[in-house]
């Protein structure tokens, strides 16, 4: 048998005020619940841990590989690459250059990204990167598994993980990008590329349907190597504002 509650008989202005407080009290969660995901966002302090792999291989020069690395270098402290790392919060940054199965050199250990400063720091060590290797083959796949054991080192949790592999050619030592993806941790990780093109369309369609990995996951096209730094801003830009970036510009 269900017994009603009566409420006792209170004054008039002891129910008005009761009301009022109650109607404050809901205005007030509901600006807690509209507030909880900018809080949360906020609390986290980074959000974007990128990768940067530069392609070392046999296939690229000397000359090559200096527009890649002073390309790689001024994309970074570009001022609207700059102005976008400040708009985010900053972001973690490391950058290694591979080519064979065992050949990975780190340029750049893992560095926080916050500002004009820190990233001219940045750039000015990977300017300071010697060349590790000149006459191995193009082993994508172990680059690929490199690369995500360098991103389980990061410093701290990321909002976004986003693995940035650069490249002029296919795989042709090795495993290949399938055969990484199940070996090595890519958990809420993307796979972005940039394919200096050249004159041949190969690469661009072998890192499209064969190396691109994630929700968002893009190619960047450099038409040779002199437009490396353009493609590395273009990408950088992209990567660093998320998916949505596509839409403003």
């Amino acid at each position: 048998m269900h017994h009603r509650i009566r409420m006792p008989n209170l004054p008039r202005p002891y129910m008005a005020q009761s009301s009022g407080v109650r109607t404050l009290a809901v205005v007030l969660l509901a600006i807690l619940c509209l507030a909880a995901p900018w809080t949360s966002a906020r609390a986290s302090s980074c959000s974007l841990a990128l990768v940067l792999a530069m392609d070392g291989s046999a296939s690229v020069d000397a000359r090559e590989h200096a527009l890649q690395l002073n390309g790689l270098a001024n994309a970074l402290e570009d001022p609207q690459v700059v102005e976008a790392i400040e708009a985010v919060g900053g972001i973690w940054v490391t950058s290694f250059e591979w080519s064979g199965r065992y050949q990975q050199l780190l340029q750049l250990s893992w560095q926080k990204l916050v500002d004009a400063r820190s990233a001219e720091k940045a750039a000015a060590a990977l300017r300071r990167s010697r060349r590790g290797f000149t006459e191995f083959p193009t082993a994508i796949g172990y680059a690929l598994g490199h690369a995500s054991v360098r991103m389980q080192e990061a410093p701290e949790p990321c909002a976004r993980k986003v693995i940035d592999i650069a490249g002029d050619g296919i795989n042709n030592e090795g495993f290949g990008p399938e055969s990484a993806y199940r070996a090595f941790d890519f958990a809420d990780i993307t796979v972005n590329a940039l394919v200096i093109a050249g004159q041949d369309t190969a690469p661009v369609n072998y890192y499209r349907t064969r190396v691109l990995k994630g929700p968002g996951a893009f190619v960047e096209v450099a038409e040779d190597y002199e437009d490396y730094a353009h493609a590395m801003k273009r990408k950088l830009l992209r990567e660093i504002f998320g998916s949505g970036y596509a839409a403003l510009r």
